[in-house]
C-alpha cells in the first residue's frame, strides 16, 4: 500500500512534466500510433492528417517558447512550422516507405500528402477562430471554441480522407 501511495505522490508532483507535449513518451506515442492504427484497420492517410495537426501544434507551441525567450528573426515563425512539419519523416522512418505517385497535379507520397493537408487544415482553422474572435469583440462564441474549431475541422478532413480516398493510402489488414 504504500509504494501505491509513495508513486501516486511521485505521479502527483511530476504531472506538470507529463503534460510536456515534446516529452519521450508522446514522441514514441506518436511514433507507434501508425503501428496501432494499422493493426486497427485505419487507413494510413488518416493517421497522416492527425499527425500534421500535431506538429502543426508543436510548430505553434515552439513559435510560443520563442516569445517567451524574445528571440526574433526574420521568417521565424515561417521556419519554425516547417521544420515542425517537416519532422514527419523522422517519426514514421521505418514504419513507411517513401513511394510518390501522381495525386491529381503533384507527384508525391500520398503518406505526405495527407501530413501537409492535416497541418495546413489545423493553421487554417486556428486563423479562422481568430477572425471569428476579433468580429465578436474578442470574445469566443461558446466555451472551448477555440479546441472545437481546429479539431472539427481537422475531423472533416480525416472523414474526407477516410470515405473518399483521393490518395493511395492503404488500410492494413486487422490481425
Amino acid at each position: 500500500m504504500f509504494k501505491l501511495l509513495s508513486f501516486l505522490g511521485t505521479l502527483g508532483l511530476a504531472s506538470r512534466a507529463l503534460a510536456n507535449p515534446a516529452c519521450v513518451v508522446c514522441t514514441v506515442a506518436i511514433g507507434t500510433s501508425l503501428s496501432l492504427a494499422q493493426k486497427l484497420g485505419v487507413d494510413d492517410c488518416v493517421v497522416g492528417v492527425w499527425a500534421g495537426a500535431m506538429l502543426a501544434i508543436i510548430g505553434y507551441w515552439a513559435i510560443r517558447w520563442f516569445d517567451k525567450k524574445n528571440w526574433h528573426f526574420y521568417g521565424r515563425d515561417n521556419v519554425l512550422m516547417i521544420l515542425s512539419i517537416a519532422s514527419i519523416g523522422f517519426m514514421y522512418m521505418g514504419n513507411l516507405h517513401y513511394n510518390p505517385s501522381v495525386i491529381g497535379f503533384l507527384y508525391i507520397d500520398s503518406f505526405l500528402l495527407a501530413t501537409i493537408l492535416g497541418a495546413g487544415t489545423f493553421i487554417i482553422a486556428m486563423r479562422f477562430y481568430e477572425w471569428m474572435k476579433a468580429h465578436n469583440g474578442g470574445h469566443a462564441h461558446f466555451p472551448f471554441e477555440k479546441v472545437v474549431v481546429p479539431v472539427s475541422a481537422v475531423l472533416i478532413l480525416s472523414l474526407l480522407f477516410n470515405y473518399f480516398p483521393i490518395c493511395n493510402c492503404h488500410t492494413a489488414a486487422i490481425g
